[in-house]
């Protein structure tokens, strides 16, 4: 039987690894040790990160949103809650971006879920 050499296949994987580190600084871009060590720490970053992202611009949304209501004399919850109850259902994204580039758009919506709130109790 002939025997099997495995030179191209470790040299193969090892390129591939070092090709991952690019942009690493010190040993961790050229040796294959540190180099391996470095590059599933960074894939397991990046795991975790796709999903921070996602809540972390539901968080801007929110932010933009409030700031744009509190020009109409409301929060983000009862405006939330307004547009429930009119029936509107934009999510949190297109919103933000009315608020920036359409005011007009915007203001129309928040006037319908002012209209659809009922009347805050008046403090005694």
């Amino acid at each position: 039987m002939a025997r099997v050499k495995r030179g191209v296949t470790a040299h193969a994987k090892h390129k591939k690894t070092l090709d991952a580190a690019k942009g690493f600084q010190g040993r961790r871009k050229n040796t294959i040790r540190a180099a391996k060590a470095a590059v599933d720490k960074s894939m397991q970053y990046a795991y975790r990160d796709r999903k921070n992202k996602k809540r972390t611009f539901r968080a801007l949304w929110i932010q933009r949103i409030n700031a744009a209501v509190r020009e109409f004399g409301l929060t983000y919850s009862r405006f939330i809650s307004g547009l429930s109850l009119a029936g509107i259902e934009v999510d949190r994204k297109v919103l933000s971006q009315m608020a920036i580039d359409e005011p007009a758009g915007f203001k129309a919506i928040v006037e319908k879920a002012k209209a659809a709130l009922p009347a805050a109790p008046v403090a005694a």
